[in-house]
């Protein structure tokens, strides 16, 4: 008998590329996809769909009936239908009653879980870089990463009461790819992006292909002399300035004061089309950049994608800026280097050419 996997948030894009990638695998005998919404396309992919909602006890009747021994918990996101407090409901208590369910069940043997680097906060006085047993300056007081900071607790108390199961934490950079379904994609994907005066914050980014990979060794394949359990960090390798990424997609800016910014977000989630959420306002102020190192030792891989290169995957898909890409990227960097670096600015890559080619 091969390994019976659980994947939940099958009815968004991560969740449904993941589930479709490891149902004909050698070593698995099938694999369930659960979410509250329907997932079309779930068995020319591969695997059954069954419609539950996690806030739910039936999720309970389905890990006991099709006997799962691994579970994959992806249905943990910044979004969904019903606004924020029920996005809120599904994360946290949809989490403490799946985790409840994988407790009474005896044949269970692994859980993986997707956070977020947005745990460790975006603060004026944080580190260069965070690594995985760094605190925040200070803690999520609300959004998607207090929801991931709560969820993560839960986890630890669930492997605390199951040391036989083994528990392991992705804390996932902004995830993107050729389609992003994400609030900060969404952002990106305006056609005058606003941003805070004075700050050109650094980011990270993850490669969706490299996402799936990442979920897949955690969940299917640990390195030979290791279990992939713990909490890992993963990014695609670099930074880039919100600067920098304004100009790859031929965005013009607006640089605005913070509370300004704060205003205009709150007009702008009033139209239920783009959700500039405090945290990710935060994160478009002061950034953030974690380290990857104990990622490439344990499970021994590299994301293919750089941080520029999975964003320049993603610009490529959308639709043409106001701007040309190749004339603003190359007047805006000729004027950097006129200018020289800022002094206490930290060195970040130049910009490569519009549409860089993915690594092989």
């Amino acid at each position: 008998m091969g390994k019976v996997v659980l994947v939940t948030g099958v009815a968004r894009r991560l969740g449904a590329r993941f589930a479709a990638g490891i149902s004909n695998r050698p070593g698995i005998d099938r694999v369930i996809g659960v979410d509250t919404r329907s997932a079309a396309g779930a068995e020319r992919a591969g695997y059954r769909f069954v419609q539950v909602d996690l806030r739910r006890p039936a999720i309970a009747r389905v890990i006991a009936e099709h006997e799962v021994d691994t579970v994959v918990h992806l249905d943990v996101s910044a979004s969904g239908p019903g606004g924020r407090a029920a996005v809120k409901e599904r994360n946290v208590i949809g989490t403490m009653q799946l985790l409840g369910a994988c407790q009474k069940a005896p044949g269970l043997r692994r859980v993986v879980v997707k956070s977020t680097t947005g745990v460790y906060g975006s603060a004026p006085r944080d580190p260069a870089v965070f690594g995985e047993r760094m605190q925040p300056k200070n803690l999520p007081d609300g959004g998607f990463a207090k929801d991931a900071t709560e969820v993560e607790g839960y986890l630890r108390g669930f492997a605390r009461r199951r040391p036989d199961v083994a528990v392991t934490v992705l804390r996932f950079a902004n995830i993107i790819g050729s389609a992003g379904d994400t609030p900060l994609a969404e952002y990106f994907a305006l056609p005058v992006l606003p941003t805070v005066l004075g700050h050109d914050p650094r980011l990270q980014f993850v490669h969706e292909d490299d996402a799936v990979e990442v979920l897949r060794l955690a969940a299917l394949e640990p390195r030979e002399g290791t279990t992939n359990t713990g909490t890992f960090n993963v990014a695609g390798d670099g930074v880039l300035l919100l600067s920098q990424c304004a100009r790859r997609l031929g965005r013009p800016t607006v640089p605005l004061l913070r509370p300004a910014l704060g205003l205009v977000a709150a007009l702008v989630r009033q139209t239920r089309l783009v959700d500039i959420s405090p945290e990710q306002i935060g994160l478009l102020t002061h950034g953030r950049v974690v380290d990857t190192s104990r990622l490439r030792e344990t499970f021994g891989y590299l994301p293919r994608f750089t941080t520029a290169e999975a964003f320049a995957d993603f610009a490529a898909a959308q639709p043409t800026g106001l701007l040309p890409t190749d004339r603003l990227t190359a007047v805006t960097d000729g004027l950097a280097r006129l200018l020289g670096p800022e002094p206490n600015h930290r060195p970040v890559p130049a910009d490569p050419a519009p549409n860089h080619p993915s690594r092989s």
